[in-house]
């Protein structure tokens, strides 16, 4: 069983994603990329696709990272997991594929390859004090872009307001009453869908989230080398940085929470 699970996921990983060979990835330093990756020169592979995604290339010397569209990026970074991923690089590759989910939450690829990643990170420190509702929400709010989630937002709110310009002009009792029920339904999905956009602007713009990126580390109960050590933590794990104090950072991860320093980790 273990020898057929990893033929399919050497199977999975062989290849790059194509989807990302738009004309807004620099063609030429990623076509390079994609064929060094199938040659099995996976470290080559990863600095190219890092190229595309910095926008610094040899040739030209130029940046075009502005100029990447927001599913190109995806791409990208989804390649440079599997690269990374080849190399033994743990950390790396869950931080990549974890990029791309922010840019593309619906990238099926770049989830199973997460959660295979994900699968060989040694630490298991779960939040027991977590509903299971509230992670319920929180995919919910992942499977789509804050951009997504606000314009839903937007236009739902529209058909409330069409729904009540309905319910009140209207003289047919079945039209008011369809009217009424479609507003308070679209006003609620609105709400819903607002807080979502909101959830995800907050966690990008402060980018709390952060991939642990030191073999072993341990977390401290103040911001001191010398501080008592309170759990220990390992590369790939996925933290949340509730606060920074100078070279160090507070680190949350399951019921657990302690210090770190901040070189340690590199915020998602």
């Amino acid at each position: 069983m273990k020898r057929l699970f990893s033929i399919l996921l050497a199977g999975l990983m062989v290849i790059p994603m194509a989807a990302a060979t738009t004309a807004s990835v620099s063609q030429p330093v990623y076509e390079r990329a994609n064929r060094l990756y199938a040659e099995g020169d996976y470290a080559q592979a990863a600095t190219l696709y890092e190229q595309c995604l910095s926008g610094e290339t040899a040739e030209t010397g130029t940046s075009s990272a502005s100029t990447l569209t927001r599913s190109s990026r995806a791409a990208v970074y989804y390649n440079l997991g599997n690269a990374r991923f080849k190399q033994g690089e743990l950390a790396q590759s869950i931080l990549a594929y974890e990029r791309c989910l922010r840019l593309a939450p619906r990238h099926k690829d770049a989830r199973y390859n997460l959660e295979i990643a994900q699968s060989r990170i040694t630490d298991n420190l779960t939040d027991n004090t977590s509903f299971f509702f509230a992670a319920w929400l929180r995919s919910l709010r992942d499977t789509l872009t804050e951009q997504t989630w606000t314009w839903m937002s937007i236009v739902l709110f529209v058909l409330f307001l069409a729904g009540i310009l309905l319910f009140a002009l209207s003289g047919q009792v079945i039209l008011r009453k369809t009217a009424f029920h479609t507003a308070w339904i679209a006003l609620l999905i609105s709400i819903i869908s607002c807080c979502n956009a909101g959830s995800l602007h907050s966690r990008d713009h402060h980018r709390s989230e952060a991939v642990i990126t030191q073999g072993v580390l341990n977390a401290k109960a103040s911001p001191d080398r010398s501080g008592t050590e309170l759990f220990t933590l390992h590369e790939g794990t996925k933290v949340t940085i509730t606060e920074s104090l100078g070279e160090w950072s507070n680190i949350r991860v399951g019921n657990n929470e302690g210090w770190v320093e901040s070189s340690h980790l590199e915020r998602i």
